[in-house]
């Protein structure tokens, strides 16, 4: 069981600690007051989502904790095991379980065995047919579980072989189709015949010819520089050394350095002028080399960022072509294999389809048994099952909860005959069915009571305090009957402090559970209220 929980900055809940019991908890108060952010913070420990919007204002952090009582346990500590979650506003989230961090789907997985949250979603979870087949699958027990986890290991293979399959090209019209982008791609790389940094070497002739003016210039002044003033002082430089060479060893070694560097500046001053003569500009070239760019960023932008990109990118193709087209022979192997397993899935998918049928008018029977002592006298409840003619994670079938509410009537889908309040009872009669069943330890309901008021909500009260006799039952309600079962009553208030709503909790003792009654009963304590109050009080 819960025995404490601890919230700290949800919505208008500044801090508040709160012990629960065994038994029957009730949760009462004003509307506003907070009663639903404490089931809320429930949730959140338990693994649900968390908004943001939810931290109070002005903080940057919210934090729920809650021990637990299991004293049989593996992961007790003197029979308790503390939970705990805290959540920042940049969306950093931290979870642990007895101070071990753990993840947020390892916290979810971990107290799905303990707690069960009806919130005010799941009579819209119930509405969804697709869910009924999880309702009742979950009533099956153990034998049905086995049967199930035998068909989803082969289902998921068969989705696995699948998905290899198609990748592989088993279905002719994807082969075909991606086959004709493959060759369609190859022929236009291969069209192109590109070379090796051809890019390169063509975006340097297209500057050279696009600043061919500048660079004839440019390169007439390096060469006649070079050739009219550099190469004529060195040459008479070389004539006075010569002149003078005999006088010193000294001499002779700056002669050698000099012609060197004589011959070196006629080099360059000849490679200069040929530059100087190639450089012309040719609009038919420049054309030309801008079409071959075109051409060659198109594929750049198609197959990669350089030539030796596209290129790898062809082999690529080249292979996949190969592949596809040698394919064939993997691709019976697969077939193969998947008709086996249809098989296998077939023999498994009948035998969890006898198994449904044969429990699924037990489920009916039991619920409606539940829906009589809810004061649904005339209610007809049944669970119809369909055979599918494709596999799915469920196997082959299709089940959907049906009811009639009125005498002489058929019964018709759920979804278009049941109103908010029979919703409320419905739900409550499946948690009542499951939980005798059911392992789970605490069950936390949040206005079950929607939309249902006199005998109706005698009923509840009555169908919630024979469940707390063996699970802890958390309930938020605003109905006397109900708030009159209870073990523990809470009475949950908010209050104005520095400026600042705050979320107070108390827990009520005899007398003033009396009172909380008598406001919820008439609203307002009087003598008669009271009166009434104590009268339920002993009826429960």
């Amino acid at each position: 069981m819960i025995s404490t929980l601890h919230i700290k900055n949800i919505g208008i809940i500044d801090e508040i600690m709160i012990d629960f019991s065994k038994g029957f908890n009730i949760l009462t108060g004003e509307t506003g007051a907070g009663k639903t952010l404490i089931i809320g913070a429930l949730g959140i420990v338990a693994g649900g989502r968390f908004s943001k919007e939810m931290i109070r204002k002005g903080e940057n952090h919210s934090f729920v904790e809650v021990s637990i009582y299991l004293p049989n346990h593996p992961k007790a500590v003197d029979g308790n095991i503390i939970i705990s979650r805290e959540i920042f506003e940049n969306g950093r989230n931290t979870c642990k379980i007895n101070g071990r961090l753990v993840t947020v789907n390892e916290l979810k997985e971990f107290m799905n065995n303990i707690i069960n949250i009806h919130g005010q979603n799941d009579n819209q979870n119930l509405l969804n047919k697709e869910n009924h087949i999880k309702y009742l699958d979950k009533f099956l027990g153990k034998e049905f579980l086995s049967k199930k986890n035998e068909y989803t290991e082969l289902y998921n293979k068969y989705v696995d072989i699948n998905r290899k399959l198609k990748e592989n090209y088993g279905d002719e019209k994807e082969k075909e189709r991606r086959l004709d982008l493959l060759r369609y791609q190859l022929n236009e790389i291969a069209q192109a015949n590109l070379k090796s940094r051809e890019d390169e070497e063509l975006e340097e002739k297209r500057n050279i010819i696009v600043n061919s003016e500048r660079l004839h210039i440019n390169l007439t002044e390096i060469d006649e520089t070079l050739s009219n003033q550099v190469i004529d002082g060195l040459s008479n430089s070389i004539k006075a050394l010569e002149k003078i060479e005999e006088y010193g060893e000294i001499y002779k070694e700056k002669l050698i350095d000099l012609k060197n560097i004589y011959y070196e500046i006629q080099e360059h001053s000849r490679d200069f002028e040929n530059m100087k003569t190639q450089i012309c500009f040719d609009e038919c070239e420049r054309d030309d080399i801008e079409k071959r760019l075109d051409i060659i960023y198109s594929l750049k932008r198609k197959y990669g960022n350089s030539t030796e990109e596209i290129s790898k990118y062809k082999e690529n193709v080249e292979k996949q072509i190969y592949e596809i087209e040698n394919a064939e022979e993997y691709n019976k192997i697969l077939r193969t294999r998947i008709k086996e397993l249809e098989e296998e899935m077939s023999k498994c998918a009948e035998s969890m389809e006898k198994i449904r049928i044969e429990y699924a008018n037990e489920l009916s029977e039991k619920i409606n048994t539940e829906l009589k002592d809810l004061e649904m006298l005339n209610s007809i409840f049944e669970i119809k099952i369909e055979r599918l003619q494709e596999f799915n994670i469920n196997g082959l079938n299709k089940v959907e909860f049906y009811i009639c509410t009125n005498i002489g009537e058929t019964t018709k889908p759920l979804v278009k005959v049941a109103s908010g309040g029979e919703m409320s009872r419905l739900m409550l009669a499946i948690k009542s069915v499951f939980a005798k069943t059911d392992d789970v330890p605490v069950l936390v309901f949040d206005e079950i009571d929607t939309g249902i008021s006199g005998k109706a909500a005698k009923a509840v009260g009555e169908k919630l305090k024979i469940i707390s006799k063996v699970h802890q039952v958390i309930c938020i309600t605003h109905l006397a009957p109900i708030a009159a079962r209870g073990d523990y009553n809470y009475y949950i208030s908010k209050n104005v402090k520095e400026e600042k709503t705050v979320t107070t909790i108390k827990q009520l003792n005899e007398e003033e559970t009396i009172n909380e009654i008598a406001r919820i009963a008439t609203g307002e304590v009087t003598e008669i209220s009271k009166q009434h109050a104590i009268e339920l009080r002993k009826a429960s």
